[in-house]
């Protein structure tokens, strides 16, 4: 195997560890259920951000390109069509699970393959700019992989059931490291569809699912505290594209 291969499997599959993050924080039943709704909040406040502060400025890089706003839209309408069959399957099959929890997990597929996508270009470039580009990606997916456990668990997934889809999800970016590692000029050409459809289906999560949750707090306090924690999210996320920016 090339050392290069070698190194770009190992730094994905770190990285998709930090997916189990979550069940470590969250061990305890009762306490869990006291922040969740909060957490909600910052879950929405990620999304937004990594919609608009990451993915989105790495679909315009290089210049605005006319396809960008077309494949969020289509992202948009996707989902919407996807929340629908699953919302009807769910209605019919009698599960509890909430359909915006398949739609997280779709969307975080898109998001992780991309990451996994970017550690391995970085790796064929050089072997310091991978190793950059790695621990960017992990400071990232702290935040990101919290906030998404808390929304398979407030939709209605069991701890260990969110655990296994979260971590299944995350190993998504093996399948992006190794598609850009063997199809990197497809996978450059592709690029802006996907990450342009991730953008799409972040924004329909957060704005169509998580806000609305919010919303349903009336009490003033608590919806400040929601609001700071959703400032928080966005805040997070563009602090580790600053600090990691490359």
């Amino acid at each position: 195997m090339p050392i290069i291969l070698l190194q770009i499997l190992i730094a994905v599959f770190i990285v998709s560890l930090i997916s189990i993050l979550g069940i470590f924080i969250f061990l305890k039943e009762k306490t869990l259920n006291k922040i969740l709704f909060f957490l909600v909040s910052f879950a929405a406040g990620s999304l937004l951000g990594a919609a608009f502060l990451d993915l989105l400025p790495e679909a315009l890089e290089g210049g605005f390109r006319e396809s960008v706003p077309v494949f969020i839209l289509l992202g948009i309408l996707s989902f919407f069509i996807l929340e629908k069959f699953l919302y009807w399957h769910h209605h019919h099959t009698g599960e509890e699970a909430h359909a915006f929890t398949y739609l997280n997990v779709i969307g975080d597929g898109i998001h992780n393959f991309l990451d996994g996508a970017v550690i391995a270009v970085s790796f064929m470039n050089n072997t310091a700019l991978g190793i950059v580009a790695t621990i960017a990606i992990i400071a990232h997916e702290i935040p990101q992989e919290i906030a998404d456990f808390s929304v398979l668990i407030y939709g209605g997934f069991s701890k260990m059931k969110a655990l296994v889809y979260n971590f299944l999800t995350a190993l998504t970016a093996v399948i992006g490291a190794l598609a850009a590692y063997f199809y990197s000029s497809a996978i450059e050409n592709s690029t802006i569809f996907l990450t342009s459809f991730a953008v799409g289906g972040f924004v329909y999560i957060a704005s169509t699912d998580l806000i609305p949750e919010i919303h349903k707090e009336k009490d003033v306090r608590k919806s400040l505290v929601q609001f700071g924690l959703l400032a928080l999210g966005i805040f997070v996320i563009w602090v580790v594209g600053e600090v990691f920016h490359q």
